[in-house]
């Protein structure tokens, strides 16, 4: 099949590009004590795409042989000249694609059906237990792979191979306002298979007492003074800023749509203690929760500096926006199913350490709050966000004091960054999440703890 797909893109005779994939999805979710969740499901297709002087053409079909690649790869070209006879670009062929090779030296392991539940009825069971005065609790597994084999025109060859395992535990209890509360975590896991993270449920036991304990201080928590208040967000809400608030400004598609940061490159956008990237394998010296070797155009991936000592210093591209801007595409096209077109995409990315230690940062603080954990959040082209705060501590002479009930932040994601004066000196990464644009992929995202002045709400 491989060699079938290496000779047919061969023989385009403009930038052209075949992908067989296969996605493989294991899901179990356990509802107090209740098996409600029980999935498993494969899919998979071949996809391919022609460009012609700045159009695309493209065609898929859920079979992976010899005809199939031969149809899509035809009607992807019909399409792609139909649509450029209707409404010509006139942008001339690409001049800009790679010709790469890489294949993922992994094999593929699977689990049982069986192996998930019973997995998660331990935890389920350890949780009812040891925790009777729960209202409720959930427990999620989730494993799967996309595997991708990718030809392009210019001589490309890709085969990857993307696990991802992760386990979600929620709880909530009533506070004595009689309203319910609730918090989540993820327990273990990230890049890789089920039995790579998962050996023995004991091992996740503290991890859960530690929920509990937060929750239960989260029940007796108050509500924040609403305002533009000094705060330290956790890594976690770090990533959330550096995905959702800036990550989505600087996409090169939505830059050309009238995105903040259109005509930003060069301009200071955050304090010069601020840099963000978006990672491609490698991080801070190891490997990347997600690493991304080549991308869905056959561009072979490299880290995208995003801001660099407060400096907006580029932006994430395919092929097509990385030859109008007349820079170097870094591998940041991402197709998420067989079916779909390859869209400019995150992989990695983070806010870049300091050098303070967290416990330094508080200590800095006479009142102000450390914010924790979030749940969700949304953010617009304009750089506003408002991110769910699920937990998170008030600070008072230096030190932690009550827990805070939820609430949320807001505010402008660049004016935020630039009253950023401390960040803590390690990471954390949040890799259990999809990215929602059009079409869902995983990501990751994460930075350093940040004190810096947001507004947050109240009551």
């Amino acid at each position: 099949m491989n060699d079938y797909m290496k000779k047919l893109i061969s023989e385009a005779d403009s930038h052209a590009e075949i992908r067989s994939q296969t996605s493989r999805t294991r899901r179990v979710s356990v509802v107090g004590g209740s098996l409600v969740g029980n999935m498993s499901s494969v899919s998979k297709g071949i996809g391919a795409r022609v460009y012609k002087d700045g159009v695309w053409g493209f065609a898929s079909q859920s079979k992976c042989d010899e005809e199939s690649a031969r149809q899509v790869l035809k009607s992807a070209r019909e399409n792609a000249f139909l649509l450029n006879s209707g409404c010509p670009k006139n942008k001339g062929p690409l001049d800009n694609a790679q010709s790469v090779y890489y294949s993922e030296p992994r094999a593929f392991i699977d689990v049982s059906q069986k192996t998930l539940v019973d997995f998660a009825r331990e935890v389920d069971s350890y949780i009812e237990k040891k925790y009777p005065d729960l209202t409720s609790r959930h427990v999620g597994l989730s494993t799967g792979t996309i595997e991708k084999t990718l030809c392009t025109s210019e001589g490309s060859f890709a085969y990857q191979l993307f696990p991802r395992t992760y386990m979600i535990v929620s709880m909530s209890a009533e506070a004595s306002d009689g309203s319910n509360i609730e918090l989540f975590d993820v327990l273990g896991g990230g890049e890789g298979y089920f039995s790579d993270y998962y050996s023995d449920p004991v091992l996740l036991f503290p991890q859960i007492d530690s929920l509990y304990h937060e929750l239960m201080s989260k029940k007796e928590g108050i509500f924040p003074d609403a305002g533009e208040t000094l705060c330290i967000i956790d890594s976690g809400i770090a990533g959330m800023v550096a995905h959702e608030a800036v990550g989505h400004t600087v996409e090169a598609d939505l830059v050309l749509a009238g995105s903040v940061a259109n005509g930003s490159i060069g301009k200071e956008v955050a304090s010069p203690l601020v840099s963000l990237t978006d990672f491609a394998h490698t991080a801070f010296g190891e490997r990347a929760p997600l690493p991304v070797y080549v991308d869905d155009e056959g561009t072979l991936c490299e880290d995208a500096v995003i801001i660099k000592d407060g400096i907006l210093t580029g932006y994430l591209n395919n092929l097509e926006s990385a030859k109008h801007f007349g820079v170097k595409p870094q591998g940041n096209a991402r197709a998420y199913a067989f079916s779909d077109e390859p869209l400019i995409r995150m992989r990695n990315t983070a806010i870049h350490p300091g050098d303070h230690k967290l416990s330094d940062m508080i200590a800095s603080i006479d009142k102000g709050y450390y914010l924790t954990r979030t749940q969700n959040g949304q953010a617009d082209t304009t750089g506003e966000f408002m991110f769910g705060i699920t937990m998170g501590y008030e600070i008072v002479n230096g030190k932690l004091g009550r827990a805070l009930r939820d609430t949320t932040i807001s505010g402008v994601a660049f004016n935020m960054l630039k009253s950023v004066d401390m960040l803590s000196d390690n990471v954390g990464w949040d890799f259990a999440g999809y990215c929602g644009k059009k079409q869902p992929m995983a990501v990751s995202m994460g930075g350093p703890a940040i004190r810096c002045k947001v507004n947050i709400g109240g009551r």
